[in-house]
């Protein structure tokens, strides 16, 4: 796991001893934690409401409602219950839960315990992608001496596998992508079991906020948001950093600790997020009530500002390829139009007929959203309908000059384990399309109906079609070779 420093403004609630960089054993945790008294059902609740305990992974969902949810199932179906901690956290702009969950797993395990115990649950099930994050809580279930109702389970690091359905399906030995079938965990989760998932920070928050009592927890913060926030700062940040915040504090000042401004734009909420302007940005308090207002999302917690030295578009670009590679592909949405909106957006990038590019972003994203098996398309055009608006003067140069000048520096993180790439034997395309078709999105035709093919590596889940594309060309133009590891090279 990345090292990330951690920086605290205010009560270091989460973040308590972890500003030197190790990991706290359950002796080190005990010493800085209080122990916490075990609960009934309706205390949980009444505890989450009087905290008004919201989930941290994205949503925000009120916690309480979730514990109720459970609890109705179990008593309706006669069913015992399972607990779920989801530290995934497959978002690459995101470090929050991997720290809470490296260095500080006993409190995670704190607030998970505390809710099994209420519910009287089964197991506890740790889901978590990092094999340093899955060492770290392999380790505090050890120390804690629970292996017999704790585990971990660890699964593919991509985008789509924290939600839900897709945890829920990969705990169960299933291929871990959302089902096509929406349901809730609280009615049927894990082994079928009525099931409590929420993410690393809530189950922390739980156990801070049981630790503290509601009157104490409720003095930080705002009134309708109380106690602190956990944020993962990067982006262009000269000093990236997981920061603890009371909720309520300006955006601006927490910028100004991680050694960035504003600038051209910031994104708030990740990569299913949306971007601020950087005036707006610096009006804005972390709090979800504040963003929303601002027209962003607090969701997982990431704030990336994007410096004036890297071109905005082309940015964007890269990312909105990633977030086509990493979808299900198992509906129209993703499998068609994502990759047409990643397409168009490489294609504004390039100045390459940049105005019908810009048209075709704008027409795939309208047409995705509200459409997709999951909120993956739904959170992806929100980046992208943002970044159009944002950075709207950086189009205009696009389609007015070809490109505005600058670099793409890849601030934002936007990495694949793609290994291969296509090539074309020039002497041998006769400029059929059919790549073009296999690979919608990905490879495109020229004004002179030849294809244009990314120099970028090709996503893993694109393999398969693209040696489609192979054995399919006409002309055998077309090959794929493996692409050869940094490391190697050396």
């Amino acid at each position: 796991m990345t090292e990330i420093a951690v920086r605290q403004v205010g009560p270091p609630w989460l973040t308590r001893g972890l500003e030197g960089g190790g990991r706290l054993d359950h002796r080190a945790h005990r010493e800085l934690h209080a122990v916490l008294r075990p609960l009934e059902s309706d205390q949980l609740i009444a505890l989450a409401e009087a905290g008004r305990l919201c989930g941290r992974g994205g949503a925000g969902f009120p916690f309480a409602i979730k514990v109720r949810a459970v609890v109705n199932s179990a008593v309706r179906r006669g069913r015992r219950t399972v607990v779920v901690v989801n530290g995934t956290e497959g978002e690459p702009g995101s470090a929050k839960d991997k720290v809470l969950l490296g260095r500080a797993p006993h409190l995670v395990l704190d607030g998970a315990a505390l809710a099994a115990t209420a519910l009287g649950s089964v197991e506890i099930v740790v889901g978590v992608t990092d094999p340093g994050t899955a060492a770290s809580v392999e380790l505090a279930i050890r120390e804690r001496g629970i292996g017999e109702r704790a585990r971990v389970v660890r699964l593919p690091e991509r985008f789509i596998t924290g939600e839900s359905g897709a945890l829920v399906r990969g705990i169960n030995g299933r291929r871990p992508i959302p089902p096509g079938r929406k349901g809730h965990a609280s009615t049927r989760g894990v082994d079928g079991l009525p099931t409590l998932l929420s993410n690393a920070e809530t189950f922390a928050q739980l156990a801070v906020l049981a630790g503290l009592g509601p009157a104490r927890y409720r003095k930080v913060g705002t009134a309708d948001e109380p106690g602190t926030v956990l944020l993962t700062v990067g982006g262009s940040a000269r000093f990236p950093a997981v920061v603890e915040t009371a909720a309520g504090a300006p955006l601006a000042h927490l910028l100004d600790l991680c050694g960035s401004r504003a600038g051209s734009g910031v994104l708030v909420g990740g990569y299913h997020g949306a971007w601020l302007s950087g005036d707006i940005a610096t009006r804005t308090q972390v709090s979800r009530a504040s963003l929303e207002e601002a027209g962003g999302t607090l969701g997982a917690g990431i704030v990336m500002p994007l410096g004036r030295g890297t071109c905005p578009i082309g940015e964007v670009a890269r990312v909105a390829r990633y977030m086509a590679a990493e979808s299900a592909g198992q509906c129209g949405p993703c499998r068609l139009g994502l990759p047409d909106m990643a397409g168009g957006l490489a294609a504004l990038a390039a100045g390459r007929d940049a105005a019908a590019a810009l048209e075709g972003v704008r027409r795939s994203a309208g047409m995705v959203v509200g459409r997709g098996a999951c909120a993956h398309p739904d959170g992806v055009s929100r980046f992208v309908l943002s970044a159009l608006d944002v950075f709207e003067a950086d189009i205009a140069e696009h389609v007015e000059r070809g490109g505005c000048g600058r670099p793409v520096l890849g601030v934002l993180p936007a990495e694949t384990e793609a290994q291969s790439r296509l090539e074309v034997d020039w002497s041998r395309c006769d400029g059929h399309g059919l790549c073009a078709d296999i690979l919608r999105g990905t490879v495109r035709m020229d004004e002179h109906n030849y294809p244009v093919i990314p120099a970028d590596p090709i996503p893993v889940r694109l393999e398969a079609d693209a040696r489609k594309a192979v054995a399919m060309c006409p002309g055998l133009a077309l090959r794929l070779v493996q692409r050869v590891p940094k490391e190697s090279r050396e």
